[in-house]
C-alpha cells in the first residue's frame, strides 16, 4: 500500500478542510470523532491523515513526513518552507494588516516600532517602503502593544476586525490576503505525481462548488 500522508492543522480550519477532502472522495472514518488519536488511515483510498499544530504543518511537509498538508499563507510567507504550493483552498480567509490607534499618524522621521509575531512579513513589507522599523516580537495579545505604548503599530492577522474595534484600534493598511493553501513535499510530489494531481483537482472542484 502506497499511502498519501496528509498533515492537517488542528482546530476549526483543519476540520473544515477535511470536509473538503471528504466531499472530494477522500474520506477517513473516525477522523472527526471525539478521541485523542493523532493518525487515521483509510486503506480503501490509501489516505493517511494526521493532526499537527498549524504552524508545524509546513515542517512535516518540507521534511517529507507528509506528502501534502494544509497551511495558511501567513505561515508560508513567514517561514518560507521549501515546498510546492499547489492550490488556494479558499477557506480560512482573512487579511494580514497593519493596525494602530485611530489617531495614529506615521512620523517617518522616527523609527517605527512594530509589534508582531510575523517578523519576516513585517520587515519585508516595510522594506518595500524603505521604512525604518524596530520589531517587537510578541506571541499573543498583540493588540495590547499600541494601547500600552509598547509600539506604534501592530502587524497581525485580521478576520472581522472586531477585536481591534473593541480596543480602540483600526486597520491602517492591508499587506496581503490570507487563506489556506494545499502544499506538497517536492520529492513526494515527483513520485506520487498522478495521485496528488488528481487529489488537487478534486479539491479545487470542491472549492468552485
Amino acid at each position: 500500500m502506497e499511502w498519501i500522508n496528509v498533515a492537517l492543522p488542528k482546530g476549526r480550519l483543519g476540520e473544515k478542510v477535511y470536509r473538503s477532502f471528504e466531499a472530494a472522495g477522500y474520506a477517513c472514518p473516525g477522523l472527526l470523532e471525539d478521541n485523542r488519536r493523532l493518525i487515521f488511515e483509510n486503506e480503501e483510498n490509501g489516505m493517511r491523515y494526521f493532526w499537527v499544530k498549524p504552524s508545524d504543518v509546513a515542517i512535516y511537509v518540507e521534511q517529507g513526513a507528509a506528502d501534502i498538508g494544509v497551511a495558511g499563507k501567513d505561515i508560508l510567507l513567514e517561514y518560507r518552507p521549501d515546498v510546492y504550493e499547489l492550490a488556494d483552498l479558499g477557506v480560512g480567509r482573512c487579511r494580514m494588516c497593519v493596525a494602530a490607534k485611530k489617531e495614529f499618524y506615521d512620523d517617518r522621521v522616527r523609527t517605527l516600532r512594530v509589534a508582531t509575531k510575523f517578523a519576516r512579513i513585517a520587515r519585508d513589507y516595510y522594506a518595500s517602503q524603505s521604512r525604518e522599523i524596530d520589531i517587537i516580537h510578541l506571541n499573543g495579545s498583540i493588540e495590547l502593544a499600541p494601547i500600552l505604548g509598547l509600539s506604534e503599530v501592530i502587524v497581525d492577522i485580521v478576520e472581522t476586525g472586531r477585536t481591534l474595534a473593541e480596543n480602540g484600534l483600526e486597520v491602517k493598511e492591508e499587506i496581503v490576503p490570507i487563506s489556506a493553501r494545499l502544499i506538497a513535499n517536492k520529492v513526494g510530489y515527483k513520485f506520487k505525481n498522478e495521485r496528488l494531481r488528481r487529489l488537487c483537482r478534486a479539491l479545487e472542484e470542491q472549492g468552485k462548488g
